[in-house]
Order: structure tokens, then sequence, then C-alpha cells
């Protein structure tokens, strides 16, 4: 089982910019392809973007396409999103996962991290 735990999230201005980190335990973090999803009051939760576990491929929703960024750093078990050009409609929880790359759903969650963007 893998621990997944987010941070960066924040109160930011429309056009601004952030980076979230999600650090991961346990020493088979490559093996794991990952994603970063959201969820925003009164709406389903949603995959953004997901990286193959080499980093080679990557995945991105088209609501964030040109605008966010996935990383991964597999010698520190870290996955980055940066995210540029927020926009209020970005306002939600952000949660990273270990991801099933055919179905793209989620399987072992952080406990999420709020970002918020203001008009």
């Amino acid at each position: 089982q893998v621990q997944l735990v987010e941070s960066g999230g924040g109160l930011v201005q429309a056009g601004g910019s952030l980076r979230l980190s999600c650090a991961a335990s346990g020493r088979t973090f490559s093996t794991y392809n990952m994603g970063w999803f959201r969820q925003a009051p009164g709406k389903e939760r949603e995959c953004v973007t997901a990286t193959k576990g080499s980093g080679d491929s990557t995945y991105y929703a088209d609501s964030v396409k040109g605008r966010f960024t996935i990383s991964r750093d597999n010698a520190k078990n870290t996955v980055y999103l940066q995210m540029n050009g927020l926009k209020p409609e970005d306002t939600a929880v952000y949660y990273c996962a270990t991801v099933v790359w055919a179905t793209m759903n989620g399987y072992y969650w952080g406990q999420g991290t709020q970002v918020t963007v203001s008009s």
C-alpha cells in the first residue's frame, strides 16, 4: 500500500499560479502511475492529469491543457502539479492518487488540499 500526502494548496487570484506536491511512502513509487484529481462542491471528482510510472506518458483533461503540468521525481517519491493561469472554476479540493491507466480511476488516495481561486 502507498501513503500519499499532498501540500501546496491555498488561495490565489485568477491568473495566478500554484504548485502542488504529493509525497509518497514506500520504495516502489516508480512502479505507480500517478494522477491529480479534483472535486468541486456539488460536482463529481474528476481526473485532471496523470503520468505513468516512468514519466514518459501523460494525460490532461481538456479543461487544464496548456495551463497545468504534471511532473514526478521518482528519486524523491514525489509528484507535482504546476498550475498556471488559474481560473475561479479551478477551485476545488485536489487529490493525488495512484491511477489505473486504462480507466483513469484512482485507488490509493491522499487526504486532499484545497485550492481556491478568487475572481
